[in-house]
């Protein structure tokens, strides 16, 4: 895995850059439509950036993107004015997916085990793991009194001191759809775990690491598809609770 973090807290800053620069929001969207060969090089941009960073990680340089979309360095900063509003656009587009695959398995399968196990191969198949975006992966041990209210997730809340929790590094109102996604797929865990299907101990951070473990970059698309699964199989039957 290669997800690495990035100084987010720029990315908000540069907003009033991008407004500047490209006459759009600071989330890489412009208020006016673009022309037809303007709109082909953020498509060619972004979908170079999601390869780059699913490939290297965030810490990619933009000069790897530009060489992946074909386009110059300079157009990707028009549309882009630093490297963090291209990650943050990145981030927040996977998370909306990712909450989106989270809530079609809330709302198709009845079984709460089917419709976790089913988030997370459809996650993980999608290559989503390379892409979750750091505060959603920063996990830490932490004394329950130590953490700050809006840091805790409900459902961990009443769990042992020391445990392995998310820690969000954002409030949120500026998490870039992170909160709605601990939202839905806390609702996947605690289906799971009242039905006795899911070990006691597993947490949403558990479940979200579980999508970046297993979602590993091999240069042959099959053998990645083939490692996934297989990985997955066996950390399914890692978080699945076992009769005593």
């Amino acid at each position: 895995m290669h997800v690495q973090d990035s100084r987010w807290s720029s990315a908000v800053a540069s907003g009033a850059t991008m407004s500047a620069v490209s006459g759009g929001r600071p989330d890489g969207t412009r208020t006016t439509p673009l022309r037809v060969d303007a709109q082909r090089n953020l498509e060619h941009v972004l979908r170079a950036a999601r390869e780059v960073f699913g490939e290297l990680g965030y810490g990619a340089p933009m000069e790897d993107v530009a060489r992946r979309a074909r386009v110059g360095v300079g157009t990707v900063y028009r549309r882009f004015p630093s490297k963090d509003v291209l990650v943050r656009r990145i981030a927040e587009e996977e998370t909306s997916r990712l909450t989106e695959q989270a809530r079609a398995a809330l709302g198709q399968e009845d079984e709460p085990w089917s419709a976790l196990s089913r988030f997370l191969r459809t996650s993980v198949a999608s290559g989503a793991g390379r892409l979750l975006p750091p505060q959603v992966l920063r996990v830490g041990v932490a004394e329950e009194r130590g953490l700050p209210e809006h840091a805790r997730l409900p459902q961990q809340r009443t769990q042992p001191a020391g445990e392995l929790r998310l820690v969000p590094e954002e409030r949120a109102e500026d998490d870039g759809g992170a909160a709605e996604l601990l939202d839905v797929v806390g609702q996947l865990v605690e289906r799971a775990r009242a039905a006795g299907e899911l070990r006691a101990d597993v947490s949403v951070s558990d479940v979200l690491l579980v999508i970046a473990t297993a979602a590993p970059s091999l240069p042959d698309a099959a053998q990645q598809a083939a490692a996934s699964a297989r990985l997955l199989d066996i950390l399914l039957e890692g978080l699945r609770s076992r009769p005593s």
